[in-house]
């Protein structure tokens, strides 16, 4: 294990030693100038910069510490590193999050590390901020309230069959990977129109190595995270190259309806020169979406399960406004629209879980031009890095920041720019909705089943990128003696 990673970091010093000269000249370019100030910070290590304490903490389980560390020495407003190859300014607090919110396409654009570009091909022929864009367009019909009030009932008849083929009858089980064939399950039938669960299954396994992969160090090399999340890529892609012919055949005989999916929608839908997307874009979007629109919510409620078996008081309430919310449904019947919105407190309580245990650390940004922020100067081109751990865990927008008080969210919750989960500004998660129906409905059927006990009381937790308990939180399951339905 020593050597692969020994080897791994000659690999990367290689890697970014291409890259180093013009880094390098840029750098000394704009500190020629004395009028320019930067921020305050360091760069690290020749070649590598502060890439390995930035990803070893995460899967350390401290994330915060990073940002932290740097903070208390630099500056709480904004500090200068070098991440993943890039010199990044991070911008803190509740006014760094406003700023670069507010900013979107004026001062800044999104980006991503190289590992993404390489991983979804259709990218490099244009940019994965063009790709981002072009997804955003065709998202909204299918994920605003509206639409997604269909989908409660069809999310709990997934539910129900998920508990009992994963569920009943064991007395322990891992809730992690539980979760996840939950919300992959969920993301299938959604976006592909695949309910069946061996084939859900068969899907699964290349994404659970896709996404380790996707925010890593890009060393195309046999072993390497990276290399397993391209292979993994490739296979996807395969699969839903099949998938997308069939559905073609499928729309062209009528056998599938024109809106009972995004991939139908893909299929038909022109750019303004009335070409359709091809094939590769398609499998590229639908692959992106089927990530994003599983793995953060399964690191949610595995979270959320964690956090109500050490909390009891916590999770009585919970099950007291799930099963006044049973009762008053017939039998057989499926939650709807109306009973989602009667959950407020279970959804305050998933609020203050992604406050403690956010699913995403942050994201990055680029800055267009050279501007000015808090009286330091941010070059055109730098990266840009928020992360919620600026502001979740902080005394001054949550005070006593390590309790979990689910009160924090009632009346006008927390102040704007201070909980950001999912975001803010024009790149706000579009699947922020979605993302609250699966949790809540799980919460359902969970809390109205059972209720468990942690086995491993200390879990270490990791962040690779996703939060983790790293033996993926065995519990021991008790179910209800009278189950309500």
């Amino acid at each position: 294990m020593e050597l692969f990673f020994l080897c791994s970091f000659f690999a990367l010093v290689l890697f970014v030693s291409f890259s180093f000269l013009s880094l390098f000249s840029s750098t000394r370019k704009t500190n020629g100038n004395s009028q320019t100030k930067l921020p305050p910070g360091r760069t690290g290590l020749p070649f590598i910069g502060e890439s390995l304490e930035f990803l070893s903490c995460g899967r350390k389980g401290h994330p915060e510490k990073f940002l932290y560390d740097r903070m208390a020495k630099y500056s709480s407003q904004v500090f200068r590193t070098s991440i993943l190859g890039e010199p990044t300014a991070v911008f803190c607090g509740a006014a760094g999050n406003k700023f670069l919110f507010s900013n979107e396409n004026k001062l800044v654009t999104a980006w991503f590390p190289n590992s993404v570009n390489k991983i979804f091909p259709s990218s490099t022929q244009t940019s994965s901020i063009e790709e981002s864009k072009k997804m955003r367009k065709l998202l909204p019909n299918f994920l605003k309230p509206e639409a997604l009030q269909r989908y409660v009932g069809m999310m709990d008849a997934i539910a129900q069959r998920h508990f009992e083929t994963g569920w009943e009858g064991s007395q322990e089980v891992a809730v992690f990977p539980l979760a996840k064939n939950y919300t992959f399950w969920v993301a299938c039938k959604v976006f592909l129109s695949i309910e069946d669960p061996k084939h859900v299954t068969e899907f699964s396994h290349p994404f659970n190595v896709l996404a380790s992969g996707i925010i890593s160090i890009p060393i195309d090399l046999p072993g390497t995270p990276f290399n397993r999340a391209i292979k993994a890529s490739n296979l996807i892609r395969k699969k839903l190259s099949t998938i997308i012919k069939q559905r073609k055949i499928d729309l062209a005989e009528r056998k599938a309806s024109q809106t009972q999916d995004i991939l139908s929608h893909m299929l038909l839908t022109t750019d303004e020169n009335g070409q359709c997307m091809n094939e590769l874009d398609i499998a590229d979007k639908i692959l992106g979406l089927l990530v994003g629109g599983h793995d953060t919510a399964s690191a949610v409620i595995t979270f959320i399960v964690k956090y109500l078996a050490e909390l009891p008081d916590i999770y009585h309430k919970v099950l007291t406004e799930q099963i006044e919310i049973a009762k008053l449904k017939a039998p057989g019947e499926l939650l709807n629209w109306e009973d989602i919105q009667k959950m407020r407190y279970s959804w305050n309580v998933a609020r203050e879980v992604m406050r403690l245990a956010p699913p995403v650390q942050g994201a990055f940004r680029e800055a267009l031009n050279e501007f000015i922020y808090a009286g330091f100067t941010i070059p055109k081109g730098w990266k840009l890095y928020w992360s919620v751990n600026s502001t979740h865990r902080i005394p001054e927008y949550f005070p006593q920041p390590e309790k979990f008080e689910p009160s924090r969210f009632e009346g006008n919750g927390p102040s704007p720019y201070t909980y950001v989960p999912f975001g803010g500004g024009p790149r706000m998660c579009p699947g922020k909705e979605y993302a609250r129906l699966e949790i809540l409905v799980f919460m359902h059927n969970i809390v109205k089943r059972y209720k468990w006990e942690k086995l491993v009381p200390d879990e270490n937790i990791i962040v690779d990128p996703l939060p983790m308990p790293a033996k993926g939180l065995p519990v021991r399951i008790l179910p209800h003696q009278t189950p309500s339905s």
